[in-house]
């Protein structure tokens, strides 16, 4: 595990502002409007919200989301990377601190604004984690092992466990509020799309006569590979080279800036990939 104090320190800041958004959109928003997000910090929140119906009191947030972090972040340090798993734990930490820390204030009483604004707001906290190769923690350790390690996909068993905790709270709590935290977290997951893009795919299409450096370039770029075809002008009837090749999101304005630099008259279509099968580099957690 190699330290870049500039780099990580950097890091280090961004994961402390991301903990501090977090704890204010429990507390502002979550805990204002009874709502349940997904996830760990959704399971931690259930398990205060039985605790104060059924035994009387309401436990401190950091031992629960801690304990129920506990084997999450042993895979994340096992399997998946040891700087990475130890900043992300920060985070928890960090974030749990402060929940129990943080007085609560009240903006709105109004549901859907609370489900709306306090879903921005924790979408910006994990985009924020994300950008700086940390996570909030929870089901994300997992999600990454099991995608990159073992090549499962991932959306549908933590769609699973969400929906479980949702089940649970309409159970338990009324299906009101159960609906509103569906809109939390539809929310929050947009927020992410929008500003974290390293895990969606673009298919980039390139036509050039200059088809090794342009391939190297993108190698050079983003660490990803090509297919090259042969492709004919229809106007010109020149003999040219199409360069296939699929990249991720975060990758795409270095590599066509890249692409540029090796041939300013290539022609470059690039389209949003939904789906992909096969090997596909991934950056390697550090």
């Amino acid at each position: 595990m190699t330290i870049n104090w500039k780099t990580d320190l950097k890091r280090v800041f961004a994961i402390l502002l991301a903990a501090v958004l977090m704890s204010l959109s429990i507390k502002t928003f979550v805990r204002a409007g009874d709502l349940f997000p997904g996830g760990v910090t959704g399971l931690t929140v259930l398990t205060q919200r039985l605790c104060e119906k059924y035994l009387g009191f309401i436990p401190d947030y950091t031992p629960i989301n801690l304990a129920l972090n506990a084997f999450p972040v042993y895979v994340g340090f096992r399997y998946v990377g040891k700087k990475f798993t130890l900043l992300s734990l920060l985070m928890i930490v960090a974030s749990s601190i402060l929940t129990d820390m943080m007085p609560s204030y009240i903006i709105t009483y109004d549901p859907l604004l609370i489900a709306v604004f306090g879903g921005i707001l924790c979408g910006v906290a994990v985009s924020i984690c994300l950008s700086v190769d940390a996570t909030s923690g929870g089901t994300d350790f997992i999600a990454i092992y099991l995608s990159q390690k073992r090549g499962v996909e991932t959306w549908n068993l933590v769609l699973g466990f969400n929906v479980i905790i949702l089940a649970v709270a309409g159970w338990f709590f009324g299906w009101e509020r159960a609906l509103y935290s569906i809109i939390f977290q539809f929310v929050s997951t947009q927020t992410l799309h929008v500003l974290y893009r390293s895990y969606q795919k673009q298919t980039l299409f390139v036509v050039t006569d200059k088809a090794d450096a342009v391939c190297a370039a993108i190698h050079d770029a983003c660490n990803h590979g090509a297919t090259v075809f042969d492709a004919e002008g229809s106007y010109s009837h020149r003999n040219l080279k199409m360069v296939y090749s699929i990249i991720s999101g975060n990758d795409v304005k270095p590599t066509l800036t890249a692409i540029h630099d090796a041939d300013p008259d290539a022609f470059v279509n690039s389209i949003r990939t939904s789906e992909i099968r096969g090997h596909f580099y991934m950056k390697p957690k550090d």
